[in-house]
């Protein structure tokens, strides 16, 4: 054998040796706890033969406390670029069979080198976060190392897509990470993140809780709203990422993939003109507008589980990617609180940032009243719905459905914030309150000095109704551009997406702006 055989010969003795990562032993216990080796959670995301690994050999440099000694294969994480789905992707891969999958420098140095590379490149780029946490031995170069990973996720916000995919532990300083990225997935059962885990928490406030109960799945994705996705398993997380690239551009200069449409741009949405219910005080189910209108039926909802008054979530018109927020009448009568305003003002946001056009489909009573709220800074969090409306400057279309009242009827996209398309379907009540408020507020002397207060106010509330619980009123003063059938909404939709594709508006020069976080 030659020299340059021989070499040839060590390099793939090397490349096998890391390939079995933490060894069989490791990957035993991996998949005993339910759970994808971080190499097989590559082959699932990524096109078949697609998948080009960067920095295979690099090793830590810490020799304290015996770490010297220690081999940690590529550093307990997997770095690299793909295609998924034919668009090309940076990602990279916690190995928990490798030392847990701790952080150290050089672990988190191969982060930084793929999440430089994605925002160069202007590529999605996608963390599967599956680790002890931060690599004690090396003390404060682990610190080091989170703290350049955070700084990379705040630069590259708003100029690629950022997708944390929680598939084990990810404790401590490791949380933010996720958090500072645009979508959070985890899985059911085998993922959790917390700041103090149980046993902390238990020493400092004598509280019994569980790792699922404290930041599991469910635990984020209904309570904390820290997760937008609860998976089965890793297959499904990867699925479900891989579905949420394909309506998303590559960055924030491109505009999202068009699709060629299936579904006929002039389609009549015949069951909408029978979905209000006659009675305004019952409820009706916002996804069947929202399934009816969109191509094919088909919408991808982040944030199934929290806060379930207000809806968001992707979809398509015509083959266009569309962001969609959309009060649910189903819950808390579609009412606005602290974490819908939370929840719709974030996606807003990442709408803008873009390219994704907003459809805003408008049942809202009002805020949610209580003490609750209001200490709660209901006020603050409620303002950002208002302020990230305003800021946005991708084209904004809006439906109102049926109840529209008072500041909640400002914040849900109105023309006053910068809409450029406002359709009203008949049945809309455009009032800055319900009649029961606004007449015990207007008529208070005169119900109080009746005969009978309960047939007066009865009586006034039905003259409110009929004189405001319309959308002529709105339309007559140019606030509502057209008042249309419900049948009508999706091809309405399409034609005004159409024309306003070219919209372009920019904002006023400034560093930024100071939202009321």
């Amino acid at each position: 054998m030659g020299i340059v055989e021989e070499k040839i010969d060590e390099l793939q003795k090397k490349q096998q040796k890391i390939l079995k990562m933490g060894g069989d032993e490791q990957v035993e216990k991996q998949h005993k706890l339910g759970k994808l080796t971080a190499r097989e959670r590559i082959n699932l995301f990524f096109d078949r033969g697609t998948f080009r690994e960067i920095d295979m050999f690099v090793r830590h440099r810490s020799t304290d406390f015996g770490l010297g000694e220690k081999d940690i294969p590529s550093d307990g994480i997997v770095t690299g670029h793909g295609y998924v789905n034919g668009r090309p992707v940076f990602a990279f891969f916690q190995d928990f069979t490798a030392r847990g999958g701790s952080l150290g420098q050089m672990h988190a140095h191969k982060i930084c080198k793929i999440m430089d590379l994605a925002t160069k490149a202007g590529t999605p780029v996608v963390g599967f976060c599956d680790s002890g946490g931060a690599r004690i031995q090396e003390g404060v170069d682990a610190l080091y190392g989170y703290g350049n990973i955070f700084f990379r996720n705040s630069r590259a916000s708003g100029v690629i897509p950022q997708i944390s995919a929680i598939m084990g532990p990810c404790a401590g300083g490791a949380v933010y990470s996720p958090a500072m990225t645009d979508w959070v997935f985890m899985v059911k059962n085998s993922s959790y993140m917390y700041i103090t885990g149980p046993d902390v928490v238990r020493a400092v406030n004598g509280e019994e809780t569980t790792h699922e109960d404290l930041g599991g799945a469910m635990a984020h994705n209904m309570k904390s709203g820290c997760a937008h996705f609860a998976c089965e398993d890793d297959s499904d997380a990867i699925e479900n990422i891989k579905a949420l690239l394909n309506y998303l551009p590559s960055n924030n200069l491109e505009e999202p993939p068009r699709l060629k449409s299936t579904d006929g741009p002039k389609r009549l949405c015949n069951n909408l003109d029978t979905i209000i219910p006659d009675n305004s005080r019952m409820a009706y189910d916002m996804m069947d507008v929202i399934h009816s209108i969109v191509d094919n039926g088909e919408f991808f909802e982040p944030h199934k589980y929290y806060a379930k008054n207000i809806i968001i979530g992707f979809a398509r018109l015509n083959g266009r990617t569309i962001g969609i927020i959309a009060n649910q009448p189903q819950v808390l009568a579609g009412c606005l609180d602290i974490n819908a305003s939370d929840k719709a003002s974030r996606f807003i946001r990442f709408c803008d940032s873009f390219n994704i056009p907003l459809v805003s489909l408008v049942d809202v009573p009002g805020y949610l009243p209580g003490t609750d709220q209001e200490w709660g800074g209901v006020i603050r969090h409620g303002a950002k719905l208002l302020w990230s409306y305003s800021e946005c400057t991708v084209p904004k279309l809006t439906v109102i459905t049926r109840k529209c009242y008072g500041g909640a009827y400002i914040a849900m996209s109105s023309s006053h914030l910068g809409a450029d398309m406002v359709f009203a379907w008949p049945t809309a009540e455009i009032a800055v309150m319900g009649a029961e408020g606004a007449v015990n507020i207007i008529y208070r002397r005169e119900i109080k000095g009746a005969d009978n207060p309960q047939e007066v106010r009865k009586e006034k509330m039905q003259e409110y109704e009929n004189l405001l619980y319309n959308p002529y009123i709105a339309a007559s003063r140019g606030y509502i551009d057209a008042v249309i059938r419900p049948c009508d909404t999706r091809y309405r939709l399409i034609d005004a997406l159409e024309i306003m594709s070219t919209k372009s508006e920019v904002l006023p020069p400034k560093k930024h702006g100071n939202i009321p976080v």
